[in-house]
């Protein structure tokens, strides 16, 4: 029955069909051979869970705001609106507002300079149609309330200027002549300055027709965006992620070697949860590099290491959580170890699926995916810069090995994505049986190329999990051929939350695209 299939949830992990990707929108162009200000250079990107508005944060310390337009516009005629239904509708989004939020600082006590570039931003609840969200540098989380603000314009009087103060009182009512306006007993004297009201507003021989009393003809709306908290000081490296707990009163901030929770209302304590620094600092061989709180678990979180594995911590276990509930790692092939091994190993980011079952990493090399009911190693792993193995000597030697790529799921959770240089992204189908892998350029007419590998099984997990590997790759080069350029890396992209729209980050400029 056709109401029955309608009710049907889709599987996430079913076959998905290749999505053709469109170019949607772009905000801050670069006109070709302009240099691009260090400052300008976009630095994180975020949908709210509405997928209404987007937030942007670059190295200047500023955060940008989108709002969506295309819901709000449909208020058309019914003409209009029968015509948008033959077409194919994608968000679209308007300039909304933006902010400075950070400032460079200087750490007399460490004599470190504290850089002004936002590291992560984070949408937290809405409530009486205002925005927060919070931003991080390396040091201080600050938590930020936008709202719209009405200004109104006041009409003014048809009485003579010359008779009126600067700010546009008239002289008479508002400065007395009598130094004793008033009785001590609440009274008025006999004889009040309030008697020359007439003479002084200076009413023209004859009088005045009509007065025309002071009116609010117009109200114009600003944005204003206000800190309403700043939370610093309780961390000694630099903070690599923010996440907001599913109970809307608490997040997470994480550096290399600790992680503290905070209450959103309370500036001035946060709770150290997770430790792992040693006794001795000779000592430490791993350090935390993302961590990001359970979507629907208020006591989950998973936090990720240089190691290249994630461990997932219990909260109501106790209040140092320095033992891990489960430990996800994927074991070395013997006589694969090189010099290399543990930088690439290193996982630069962590998202959970929407579903909060599965969780997606990205190292240097690859994406996997990984199903926290199943800690024997990921279910599926894509290969994103295999080609680039046998360049790894000269991208340590330009440092582009420390390369910091992010990764996201969409809604369904049956695509991944992440980004690769010369601006290019790369979407992954995770369904069983899909081997939909398409590379993108981040720009108003993006390359674009379907390559299919037949999924080849990895070592014991069995149907659950393969590998998609990226086929025509040749060392130096794209899938289109085009040499590589390392100088442009698309680090930075977020996945709408509901439909497949991407938001991507190309230095300074963003760029949209749908399918």
């Amino acid at each position: 029955m056709n109401g029955d299939r309608n009710d049907e949830v889709p599987n996430p992990v079913g076959p998905t069909q290749p999505l053709d990707w469109k170019f949607s929108q772009v905000f801050g162009e670069r006109t070709a051979g302009e240099e691009v200000q260090e400052v300008d250079i976009i630095s994180a990107i975020e949908f709210d869970k509405t997928g209404d508005h987007l937030a942007t944060g670059d190295r200047g310390g500023r955060v940008v705001l989108f709002e969506r337009t295309d819901s709000r516009d449909n208020n058309g005629n019914r003409r209009d609106l029968e015509r948008m239904d033959y077409q194919i509708r994608h968000p679209e989004f308007r300039y909304k507002t933006e902010f400075q939020s950070h400032e460079p600082e200087f750490d007399y006590l460490k004599s470190l300079e504290i850089e002004e570039k936002i590291n992560k931003i984070k949408w937290c609840q809405t409530a009486n149609g205002a925005l927060f969200l919070l931003s991080t540098n390396d040091k201080t989380i600050k938590y930020w309330k936008v709202q719209e603000k009405k200004v109104k314009k006041i009409s003014e009087m048809n009485i003579d200027p010359s008779k009126t103060m600067g700010n546009g009182s008239t002289a008479g009512p508002s400065i007395p002549t009598s130094p004793k306006p008033f009785l001590a007993n609440g009274g008025s004297p006999e004889k009040s300055s309030y008697s020359n009201l007439s003479n002084d507003l200076a009413f023209p021989p004859g009088g005045i027709p009509s007065l025309r009393l002071p009116v609010v003809p117009s109200q114009e709306t600003s944005l204003v965006a206000r800190c309403r908290r700043i939370y610093a000081h309780a961390h000694d490296y630099h903070i690599n992620s923010i996440s907001n707990n599913s109970d809307g009163e608490t997040f997470i901030s994480a550096d290399d070697l600790r992680i503290n929770l905070w209450n959103l209302e309370i500036s001035n304590q946060s709770f150290n949860i997770v430790d792992v620094k040693p006794a001795n600092m000779e000592d430490l061989t791993e350090v935390i590099t993302s961590a990001e709180f359970h979507p629907t678990h208020c006591n989950t979180l998973a936090y990720s290491s240089s190691k290249g594995s994630i461990r997932l911590i219990d909260l109501r276990q106790s209040a140092l959580c320095d033992t891990h509930s489960k430990l996800f790692e994927e074991q070395e092939a013997p006589g694969s170890r090189s010099f290399f091994t543990e930088i690439i190993a290193s996982i630069s980011d962590i998202k959970f699926g929407k579903d909060g079952r599965h969780i997606l990493s990205r190292d240097y090399m690859t994406l996997k995916l990984w199903d926290i009911n199943m800690d024997s190693g990921p279910v599926a792993t894509f290969q994103v810069h295999e080609y680039l193995r046998p360049k790894l000597c000269d991208l340590y030697e330009n440092d582009s090995i420390f390369d910091k790529f992010e990764c996201c799921l969409s809604g369904d959770g049956s695509r991944v994505a992440t980004g690769s240089y010369s601006n290019l992204f790369r979407v992954f189908g995770c369904g069983n049986g899909s081997s939909e892998a398409t590379t993108l350029e981040a720009s108003k007419n993006p390359m674009r190329r379907h390559v299919q590998t037949p999924a080849r099984p990895s070592r014991s997990l069995g149907s659950l999990t393969r590998v998609v590997r990226r086929g025509g790759d040749s060392p130096g080069s794209d899938a289109n051929g085009n040499s590589f350029d390392f100088s442009t890396k698309l680090l930075h992209l977020a996945w709408h939350p509901t439909e497949n729209s991407l938001a991507c980050a190309a230095a300074n400029s963003l760029y949209m695209y749908y399918a």
